[in-house]
């Protein structure tokens, strides 16, 4: 409870956005186009840093297990080291992510990174140190990084559950609309020009044209809530996509499908159909 009021003190300090900002956008300048994509986890349909820092923490704690029986001393470096290596590319997919993420959850995830940081360098420490030999010290340092990152870990675990960071925030939404069909719009309001906004119960969504039939899509961007009907309508391999217009997540209007990110995953799409004339939807 006292590191959750220390991480809700820090979403509320404007200082850290003196080193968050300048950092977001060196990071923003290095990964662009299908670097970024890829890291964002695009091709995957969620984010890829949650799946990889499986490796490291799976293999470190496993060093652990070993510390604690003993007489498992060159396996034990061997997992340290693999873990050390594994870290690289899970902070990079991190790194990617953070810069996307709102004002808020910046000032959190440097925290995140500071302490993952930190344990990288206390287990390439206990690396070094076992590799010279020194093993009883290796152990200790390997016990600190154990600390240090599940320390990390529970921050990121806020920052998920607590911040809703790299979640689709859209897929709730699906969840406010009543059962039944729901009546939106003439047929011949929809045409190949671009979506038409609409509602169900509270919740907007776009109806677009596909081919002789309509799709409805949750207007909502799935990666911070920003409103598609306002975005630019683009054409990406001869399909007809929407550009969110806060942080640029691109989808395919047939189906949701991430085009571009940061966001990873799907756009939520509802059932729909064609009746007298009139477009009607339902909860999928």
């Amino acid at each position: 409870m006292a590191l959750r009021t220390v991480l809700d003190r820090v979403e509320l300090a404007p200082g850290l956005d003196r080193l968050a900002n300048p950092l977001q956008r060196g990071i923003q300048a290095v990964f662009r186009g299908r670097v970024r994509d890829f890291l964002h986890g695009v091709w995957l349909g969620h984010p890829i840093h949650p799946l990889a820092v499986q490796l490291p923490l799976g293999a470190w704690l496993s060093a652990a297990v070993l510390d604690t029986l003993g007489g498992f001393r060159r396996a034990a470096t061997v997992l340290v080291g693999v873990g050390a290596a594994g870290a690289v590319p899970a902070a990079t997919a991190g790194l990617n992510d953070w810069a996307s993420l709102s004002r808020e959850q910046r000032r959190v995830g440097l925290f995140h990174a500071a302490a993952n940081t930190l344990a990288l360098s206390l287990y390439t420490s206990s690396f070094l140190a076992r590799r010279r030999g020194q093993h009883n010290r290796g152990r200790l340092l390997g016990f600190a990084g154990l600390a240090v990152v599940s320390t990390g870990g529970y921050i990121g675990g806020h920052l998920s559950y607590g911040g809703a960071a790299a979640v689709n925030q859209a897929e709730p939404q699906l969840h406010d609309i009543s059962d039944g069909w729901h009546d939106l719009c003439a047929e011949g309001d929809v045409d190949e020009s671009g979506p038409v906004l609409a509602r169900i119960d509270d919740v907007p969504v776009l109806v677009s044209r596909n081919g002789g039939g309509v799709t409805v899509m949750v207007e909502r961007c799935g990666h911070h809530t920003g409103p598609l009907s306002e975005g630019e309508r683009v054409e990406i391999d001869g399909e007809l996509c929407v550009v969110c217009p806060w942080h640029g997540s691109t989808f395919r209007l047939s189906d949701g499908a991430v085009m571009h990110g940061p966001a990873a995953t799907r756009q939520p799409l509802l059932r729909s159909r064609i009746e007298n004339g009139r477009v009607l939807a339902a909860r999928p």
